[in-house]
């Protein structure tokens, strides 16, 4: 974790200029994640949402997020294929933190799209993976952002996670929204470190050998022979789900889901 003073930056215009992202980062290298979040707050006030995928270690950002914003809206997509473990954390988690939770679900039922499209994530191809994703998360994803007039979205996204997030910064520009990622430089001792100081739980699939957590059907526990945590899931086909590529806001954009 990353120790340093509070940054602030209160005479920074909210609404029309452009945020100086190279200076806030530059900052943010030696800022705590508790004060980027308190950052977060003093700019984007109400425009202020957090996403969350109850995975293995969600705790970690529920609880730093919350205990600084306590009715911070927690945007959560589900897809109707989680498994029945995660929902049963979610429960837990969502009375435990007392969370504003925000459900989010794809405009089309599961077994319509099994209908239409048949079970994409049995196809074993990259457009099928896509194409499951853009509707079951990354449209609900924007609609999500939309409805809750989101300015600015705080995600635990950790830059050892993926190729694509060793890329990011602590705070990117999204469309006409911020992305910020309070714990991009933490470990993984630092994830546990924290779940033990403060009593928090892990995602139960954890004691069964997961080290991320998806959908029921395209994640599965980690074996001596994977060589990135993230081959466990999709396949090994890709490493992103879609909903924090910058592109799908775009794509996002352009799908009609009535044509669905």
């Amino acid at each position: 974790m990353k120790k340093g003073t509070t940054v602030f930056y209160p005479n920074l215009p909210l609404l029309n200029s452009p945020l100086d992202l190279n200076q806030i980062n530059q900052e943010f290298e030696q800022t705590q994640a508790t004060d980027i979040i308190k950052w977060s707050q003093e700019h984007f006030g109400d425009g202020l949402v957090m996403s969350t995928s109850f995975g293995i270690q969600s705790a970690v950002m529920l609880h730093l997020a919350t205990q600084i914003i306590p009715n911070l809206p927690i945007i959560w997509i589900d897809t109707g294929y989680l498994p029945t473990e995660t929902y049963k954390f979610a429960e837990d988690l969502t009375h435990r933190l007392n969370l504003n939770l925000k459900v989010y679900q794809s405009a089309i039922s599961p077994a319509r799209m099994e209908a239409l499209y048949g079970k994409l994530w049995e196809q074993d191809n990259v457009e099928a993976f896509n194409r499951y994703d853009q509707i079951r998360k990354v449209e609900p994803m924007q609609r999500a952002l939309q409805e809750l007039n989101a300015r600015a979205w705080l995600a635990g996204l950790r830059s050892s996670q993926t190729d694509f997030r060793k890329t990011l910064q602590f705070i990117n520009k999204s469309g006409d929204r911020y992305k910020i990622h309070p714990i991009l430089r933490w470990t993984s001792r630092d994830i546990y470190n924290y779940l033990s100081h403060h009593d928090l739980p892990y995602h139960p699939y954890f004691d069964l050998g997961y080290v991320t957590v998806g959908d029921w059907h395209s994640s599965r526990p980690l074996t001596a022979n994977d060589d990135n945590e993230r081959d466990t899931r999709f396949r090994g086909l890709k490493q992103e789900c879609g909903l924090h590529l910058p592109q799908t806001v775009e794509e996002s954009q352009s799908l009609d889901s009535s044509s669905l």
